[in-house]
């Protein structure tokens, strides 16, 4: 397992298969900016699924044992299943994961589980009808996402998990709505603290909710234990509450964490990124597209891992403040 320079391994590879969504959640792809006429990536540039895997066991080799496929959305790629039984085979991935927006997970929740997907993560900001529309789009609707969630039940995948990005003055008040529904339910939700991802958010300072806050308002009527963390380098704190539920809370804003980040990102046009508020990926598809030999190609991973260094959330300016170094957009590397 190699280490980088803060003696990280490299442990979790998200992947992000497309730049495509079908939510406008502000706070990722604000509506003003990804309009009708945006125009997204040509198919040509991205990853095939071949490419994809190919890099997913080099990745492998080097320590990776967990995957993630991200997006955009995920579920808009084509034949992503297909994807989805390819990376299942190799064998030192222990844990194969996609996070989705859930819209698609009705129809096709059944058939990830035969491809051998074994964890969901789903985004949902609220169980309020016309505040969903108001967060994720006006075409949108909130029943379709609840009706993803107990098909993917339904099937097997246990436990759900749900991420919810807090943002002051938006849906607070959503915070325990939230956590009953998924505490009955038997999901595990993980409330995030609103992130400067990007640029094109309009992410400020007092915006963020933060984890004290979040927790003080779940205190007013649970009790609330603090959790073992499940594994070194878990960014969520966990907690437990009156009645045996869990919930979680992911502060990478208040609390950071880039001290335990085991964590690569391969953008769905082949750049890998060593950190989420990265500016710049190193280009990997280029070199496999001029023909590359894998020996190259892992080197060059190999290299761009152990020269890593970054911390940005531990760097960030007291009291939140607001940085302007350009970031990449979380909907081209999937958050």
């Amino acid at each position: 397992m190699i280490q980088d320079l803060l003696n990280r391994p490299l442990r979790d590879l998200r992947i992000s298969v497309t730049d495509r969504c079908n939510f406008r959640c502000n706070y990722c792809m604000p509506e003003d900016v990804f309009g009708l006429k945006y125009k997204f990536m040509d198919r040509g540039k991205i990853l095939s699924f071949e490419e994809i895997l190919s890099l997913a066991k080099l990745g492998a080799e080097l320590g990776v044992t967990k995957i993630r496929l991200t997006g955009g959305e995920p579920l808009l790629r084509a034949d992503v299943v297909k994807l989805i039984k390819m990376l299942a085979g190799i064998p030192e991935i222990q844990d194969l994961a996609l996070t989705t927006n859930g819209y698609f997970l009705e129809k096709k929740a059944e058939s990830l589980k035969k491809a051998g997907l074994q964890r969901l993560t789903i985004s949902l900001d609220t169980l309020d009808a016309n505040l969903f529309k108001k967060l994720a789009g006006k075409h949108l609707n909130l029943a379709q996402v609840l009706r993803g969630i107990k098909a993917a039940q339904d099937v097997g995948f246990s436990p759900i998990k749900i991420n919810t990005v807090i943002r002051k003055g938006v849906n607070e008040d959503e915070i325990l709505k939230l956590l009953r529904f998924s505490n009955e339910s038997n999901l595990i939700i993980r409330f995030i603290e609103y992130m400067d991802v990007g640029n094109l958010n309009g992410w400020e300072p007092q915006d963020v909710f933060s984890a004290n806050e979040i927790l003080d308002i779940i205190k007013k009527e649970f009790a609330v234990t603090a959790m073992d963390k499940n594994y070194k380098g878990e960014v969520a704190e966990r907690y437990s509450i009156t009645g045996g539920g869990e919930f979680g809370i992911i502060a990478s804003v208040s609390q950071p964490f880039c001290g335990g980040c085991s964590r690569a990102r391969l953008s769905a046009d082949g750049y890998l990124f060593t950190c989420l508020f990265g500016n710049a990926g190193v280009d990997i598809k280029t070199d496999m597209r001029n023909g590359a030999s894998d020996k190259e190609l892992l080197n060059k991973l190999r290299n761009i891992w152990q020269n890593r260094s970054d911390q940005y959330s531990e760097k960030r300016s007291p009291n939140f403040s607001k940085q302007t170094k350009p970031k990449v957009e979380m909907y081209h590397i999937g958050g």
